[in-house]
């Protein structure tokens, strides 16, 4: 193959590239866009755990202070975070905010997840997505991860503090 063939064959897999990234960004942009803060929260769904069972919704806590978590009874870390995020729901649930727990283990382990929340004495609203939607919704990387959905002023004096609040406990 001669220099100019190859420089051909260069120019023609940059085009190509090039035309795959137009067209992504085209037609699967809401795809593509990450979950940020101040983006409005994807919605998402989960069957509760409890009698009677129902599904639930974004819609549900419409107007709330939503603290969603995204785990599963085999992660190791969200068994570390679990303790702590209910201490969080006892001294704040009075006060408003609303912590919602969102299982994505496979079809068919209720029963599992419900000796999960039994070990650890959960007693804030978990849900059961078995489907594994809220995933891709949220665009997670992994479990746990946590999301504070809130038609809030990001800017306000409040969140502010919030974060003036955990830059300290990151620098301690």
């Amino acid at each position: 193959m001669t220099s100019r063939q190859q420089w051909a064959l260069v120019g023609a897999i940059v085009a190509l590239l090039g035309g795959v990234l137009w067209f992504a960004t085209q037609h699967l942009e809401d795809d593509l866009a990450g979950v940020t803060v101040g983006s409005p929260a994807p919605p998402f769904a989960g069957a509760t755990l409890v009698a009677p069972e129902r599904a639930k919704s974004l819609a549900d806590y419409k107007g709330e202070v939503v603290l969603l978590n995204v785990w599963a009874t085999w992660c190791l870390p969200c068994r570390t975070e679990m303790p702590s995020i209910q201490r969080l729901h006892e001294a704040y649930a009075p006060k408003g905010l609303k912590v919602v727990a969102v299982s994505i283990d496979n079809p068919g382990t209720k029963d599992e997840i419900r000796k999960f929340l039994a070990e650890y004495k959960l007693t804030f609203e978990v849900l059961h997505d078995s489907l594994q939607a809220v995933q891709q919704a949220y665009q997670t990387t992994g479990v746990p991860e946590t999301f504070v959905i809130a038609a809030a002023d990001w800017n306000s004096a409040p969140n502010r503090a919030l974060i003036d609040q955990l830059l300290k406990d990151r620098a301690e």
